[in-house]
């Protein structure tokens, strides 16, 4: 991180304390040099660059119809918006339109507004892309969500219905809450409204997206610690219809009793998961793909972000998965794209992806403070 960004957060900092509202306009390169881009390994035809660096903690990713991405952070407590008015397929410029926030890891974007999910509430700002460097003050849409930190960060998205889903984490490694508000995907109206329970039984979630083809939700779900080097699997479930429930905490994977609830309940009360992934490999963002630019045969594939474990003697994960489909069920699960872990160390961390206006996939790195784009260069892509 070089002096001068140095100053410009701490400047922010400062202000926001203050209460004070400040776009901040950071340079568009990366903080520490040149990322090595070299060691990440991709299928034949794709090629990776970095879309834009300084972007302090990386997360969740969401594009508006102008091609504005907003990025959201957890520690960094700011929010990000990386225009792209020249089309040439990289950020212009990295400006922090909000700061100062509770973990505002979840953005999500309708009809000209930014929805910003912070661990107890979801914020909107109105008209957001009319001045960036002057946004609006944000309007409270929701405050009704517990206030704890563990697993507390949110990822948000507006379903097919007009709904704003948001999930809801377990403040442990595994427990029973008693408050039902705890281990589930919630939805309300956009204004806030008719907040519902939509699934439950799901320990901490942190991406889902919709099947373009059948309109079901499909959502990642970290597997718990401390039950073995290999076990339980992290979890790529479906859920076509609300009220369904996906075991936490009585059962883990497709048929893993916990150790403590398992007793419980049976496995076999619950909805299993559609593919078992990786073990404690950290699965956060997924979309379906559903650009035109990668080959035919990755329509409708769904690309993970993979952010890697903390837990195991052997890490694993820290790179980007693909799930295809066959009738709305998991036939592979493969990796796609990796790199970022180098003998036994990570120099990135995949948090989240997101299919681009123009087709490419971006991933977001809270390690390495960057959003990466991955182009099939059989397709003429813009220089810059």
């Amino acid at each position: 991180m070089t002096r001068r960004t140095v100053i410009i957060l701490a400047t922010v900092a400062a202000l926001a304390l203050l209460g004070v509202a400040v776009a901040v306009v950071m340079p568009p390169g990366g903080t520490a040099g040149p990322l090595p881009l070299d060691t990440i390994t991709l299928p034949p035809g794709f090629a990776i660059d970095v879309y834009a660096g300084n972007v302090t903690g990386a997360r969740s990713m969401t594009m508006s119809p102008n091609g504005t991405l907003f990025v959201g952070s957890r520690g960094a407590g700011n929010v990000y918006a990386i225009p792209d008015r020249d089309g040439d397929g990289r950020g212009d410029e990295v400006i922090v339109v909000a700061s100062g926030l509770d973990s505002p890891n979840g953005v999500a974007f309708r009809n000209g507004s930014l929805y910003v999910a912070e661990i107890g509430r979801v914020l909107r700002y109105d008209d957001i892309e009319a001045d960036l460097e002057d946004p609006p003050e944000p309007a409270v849409v929701s405050d009704a969500f517990p206030t704890e930190a563990a697993h507390g960060w949110k990822f948000i998205a507006f379903g097919p219905d007009g709904k704003l889903y948001v999930p809801v984490g377990v403040p442990c490694n595994v427990c029973n809450p008693d408050d039902e508000r705890f281990g589930t995907i919630l939805r309300m109206n956009p204004d806030g409204t008719d907040l519902e329970v939509y699934a439950r039984g799901i320990r901490n979630t942190v991406g889902f997206d919709w099947n373009p083809e059948t309109g079901a939700l499909w959502f990642t779900d970290n597997g718990r610690d401390w039950l073995g080097e290999n076990v339980p699997p992290d979890e790529l479930n479906r859920a076509p219809e609300a009220g369904m429930h996906f075991g936490f905490p009585y059962c883990h994977g497709r048929s893993i009793p916990d150790p403590e609830f398992g007793a419980e309940r049976s496995c076999a009360e619950f909805t299993p998961p559609e593919q078992e992934l990786g073990p404690h490999v950290a699965a956060l963002g997924m979309r379906f793909y559903t650009g035109e630019q990668f080959p035919e045969e990755y329509e409708n594939r769904i690309f993970i972000a993979e952010h890697g474990s903390w837990n195991r003697i052997e890490p694993i994960g820290y790179r980007v998965t693909m799930v295809e489909l066959d009738n709305d069920t998991p036939v592979s699960y493969e990796v796609f794209a990796e790199g970022w872990l180098q003998e036994g160390d990570a120099w990135g961390r995949p948090v989240d992806v997101e299919v681009a206006n123009d087709g490419s996939l971006l991933v977001s790195d809270d390690r390495a403070n960057a959003v990466y784009r991955i182009t099939y260069v059989g397709v003429t892509s813009p220089s810059g």
